[in-house]
């Protein structure tokens, strides 16, 4: 029997892994430079935290969660996002005094149509703000998103933003929507007629009704006052940061937590149905809804798998600083000793363990992408090694003593 991964995800094999672990890299080097410190939880949680949190009449607790009993007998749901489950955790560990900034990174799950962008096992990273009400607080996140994906590569990157008020804002637009669509409801797909009761602001975003829903009321045009300063200072601030926006009024956003600030990440040069390279808002009610006190919030997901597609084709970086080559096998424990001394350095170095042809050993340093070879031979015992440059052909002896300081200076 030949076994393959199941639909809609994906093995990463090097080289292509290295892309993938150079973004989680920078995501938690940008989270730690913004002051955001990491969280670890579950993959899975209660299934009532999703449907409660995310959200009972939402496509995601509908249609797309994968969904188990175990031998417990209790219902558990694979994460479908995470922003539920960080702030369960932080609840449970007592609740947030002041402010809290945290941030994770790695797999979620939702059981739909996989294509290109979109996987039934995806990649996420997310930062969360608790605890700060201010409209700077909104900025600072969207910052963050704009600049990884500026620092991935991306590009032509706008922010898509929009806001839905409050939670008394969002009540009263709700009804006036939901007049509107039922006024409508035989011009509208089937999936979106089915939605006009349970969860009206979903159809806005239905791309097989836009052009019906292209004149229906804006939920910014029925703000609040509290709600339309806020939008009016977080617009504010992103023109002080030189951030290019838009103003989306009918983006809202799947899940049913978020309240006021809205957004997406666009990349205007990326031609493809999934053109959103991650999104967030503003949930200030999550926390109560979930049985903790009321807590401020706000948060962002990037999406590593539709940014993996989008970011330019950069100069492939060598995976290796170093490859040994032994030209003289007498002098084997020798390299290995020089070996596993330049790692304790911090070097990123390797060598063939078994005995072969140094023809074979240089086209092994080839695989393995190293960016120069190191040849133990002969002048060993002048204590010197030959360095050749991988790329150009260019060779030289350089000291064993100074081989860290060389490669590093490269």
């Amino acid at each position: 029997m030949t076994y393959r991964a199941p639909k809609g995800t994906d093995d990463v094999l090097p080289p292509e892994s290295r892309d993938w672990l150079r973004a989680e890299r920078t995501f938690a080097d940008l989270a730690e430079t913004f002051g955001y410190d990491a969280v670890l939880t579950p993959h899975f949680e209660a299934t009532e935290l999703f449907a409660r949190g995310v959200g009972e009449a939402t496509e995601v607790v509908e249609k797309q969660m994968y969904t188990f009993t175990d031998k417990g007998d209790r219902s558990l749901t694979l994460r479908p996002e995470a922003t539920a489950g960080l702030v369960r955790a932080m609840i449970e560990a007592g609740g947030v005094n002041g402010t809290a900034k945290i941030a994770t990174f790695g797999p979620m799950f939702r059981y739909e149509r996989p294509q290109a962008g979109r996987r039934r096992q995806f990649y996420q990273g997310d930062i969360e703000y608790f605890g700060e009400p201010s409209a700077d607080a909104d900025v600072e996140v969207i910052e963050f998103g704009a600049r990884y994906l500026d620092e991935m590569g991306v590009p032509d990157v706008v922010v898509a933003l929009n806001s839905i008020g409050d939670a008394a804002d969002r009540a009263a637009y709700r009804e006036l929507l939901t007049d509107w669509l039922i006024e409508r409801e035989g011009e509208l797909s089937e999936d979106a007629a089915n939605r006009i009761e349970s969860n009206p602001l979903r159809v806005l975003d239905s791309k097989a009704d836009a052009d019906i829903v292209e004149n229906a009321p804006a939920p910014m045009d029925h703000l609040g006052d509290g709600a339309a300063t806020h939008f009016e200072a977080v617009q504010a601030g992103l023109r002080r940061l030189q951030i290019p926006y838009r103003i989306e009024p009918r983006l809202v956003r799947g899940l049913d937590y978020y309240n006021r600030t809205v957004w997406e990440y666009l990349s205007t040069g990326y031609d493809a149905a999934q053109d959103s390279a991650g999104g967030g808002g503003r949930y200030d009610g999550l926390f109560e809804l979930l049985g903790g006190k009321p807590t401020p919030a706000v948060g962002v997901a990037m999406g590593i798998d539709r940014i993996m597609l989008m970011a330019d084709d950069g100069d492939d970086e060598p995976a290796l600083d170093a490859f040994v080559v032994v030209a003289d096998q007498s002098r084997r424990d020798a390299a290995l000793d020089l070996v596993s001394e330049l790692r304790r350095r911090g070097v990123r170095i390797d060598l063939e363990l078994a005995e072969r042809s140094v023809s074979a050993q240089f086209k092994a340093a080839d695989r393995r992408a190293a960016a120069t070879a190191l040849v133990v031979g002969e002048e060993w015992s002048d204590g010197k090694v030959t360095a050749r440059d991988l790329e150009t052909g260019t060779e030289g002896a350089v000291a064993i003593e100074e081989i860290e300081g060389w490669l590093k200076s490269r």
